[in-house]
């Protein structure tokens, strides 16, 4: 190889001291003297430019529609363990991950760890996931129980959000076989569900846990990505998805996938929500002394107060 080529001589810094995750769109990732350069035509998230690229200083860059990359830029990021995904819009879908995987596995093996000891530590992971949704530590030490009060949560969230949006609420109500024959907010909760998971599935790849390893979920093989879904489905999917239904009701020539896919990924992107998912994997596990360390509440973006007369845009979320 001849010195200096693609930069692949120089000292590569420790994945510890890296930070941030990159959105490129509709253009082409090439490597010019040694450096990762991205030549964007514009009109996605990315404005149009030719960008030099701090590969040293990156965790994971995620290449969304319209996007190519060299066989050179390959090659520099996985000599620099800059992991490389290729994405959906705003993150709303994982398509695939080559093997440019973070340089670290103490979350990975926290999570086996914590999986394995099916008696306490899985429970304990479970705990804190719940915590961060419900806001307290729950009392109970049984998932089945942690469930169920789960599932009565759930009911009256749904409700809420129903009456914020002014639509009809049912109740949730989904066929596998025939997904499209859903109402209206069921349709919507299942594009913005999915959305959402795509966003997790992000995390779970620059976090380098286990997507099989799940603590709530268990049967499928995206069961962790499923538990970090759900975190915020509370603050981010449930929102989303009827402010979605309310609209196509009122316009009905509006595409209900589109609109909740794009409405979600939109608000994804305003909250910087998969860098908010990798700080709840590593809250949740984390090897602490104590579970009460991990039952913060979490909001991805407050709601304005009940007397501000702030009120969300017709196309946004709240």
């Amino acid at each position: 190889m001849l010195p200096g080529r693609l930069g692949l001589e120089t000292a590569r810094l420790p994945h510890a001291d890296r930070h941030g995750l990159i959105f490129l769109d509709r253009g082409r990732l090439t490597v010019e003297d040694g450096c990762l350069t991205f030549e964007c035509a514009g009109g996605g998230a990315t404005p149009a430019g030719r960008y030099g690229l701090p590969h040293q200083s990156v965790s994971l860059m995620l290449l969304g529609p319209g996007s190519t990359i060299s066989h050179d830029a390959l090659r520099l990021l996985a000599r620099h363990n800059v992991g490389l995904a290729a994405v959906g819009a705003d993150g709303v879908r994982f398509y695939t991950a080559p093997p440019l995987l973070p340089d670290f596995s103490n979350l990975a093996r926290a999570q086996a760890m914590f999986w394995a000891d099916a008696g306490k530590g899985r429970l304990m992971v479970a705990r804190r996931m719940y915590a961060l949704r419900l806001g307290e530590v729950p009392p109970h030490r049984d998932i089945a129980v942690l469930r169920g009060i789960e599932g009565a949560r759930m009911k009256e969230s749904y409700r809420i959000a129903a009456e914020r949006a002014g639509i009809r609420w049912n109740g949730r109500h989904y066929d596998r076989q025939n997904p499209s024959a859903a109402d209206l907010p069921n349709q919507a909760l299942n594009h913005a569900a999915s959305a959402v998971e795509g966003a997790a599935a992000i995390a779970v790849a620059a976090t380098a846990t286990i997507p099989q390893l799940g603590f709530i979920h268990e049967d499928s093989g995206q069961s962790f990505v499923l538990d970090v879904a759900d975190l915020v489905r509370d603050t981010v999917t449930i929102p989303c998805a009827f402010r979605a239904a309310a609209l196509v009701a009122k316009r009905p020539a509006e595409n209900i996938e589109r609109l909740a896919r794009r409405m979600t990924g939109e608000q994804m992107r305003r909250d910087q929500l998969i860098a908010h998912l990798i700080d709840r994997i590593k809250t949740v596990l984390a090897d602490a002394t104590s579970e009460e360390s991990a039952a913060l509440p979490v909001r991805v973006r407050p709601r304005p107060p009940a007397d501000s007369g702030a009120e969300p845009e017709a196309d946004e979320c709240p």
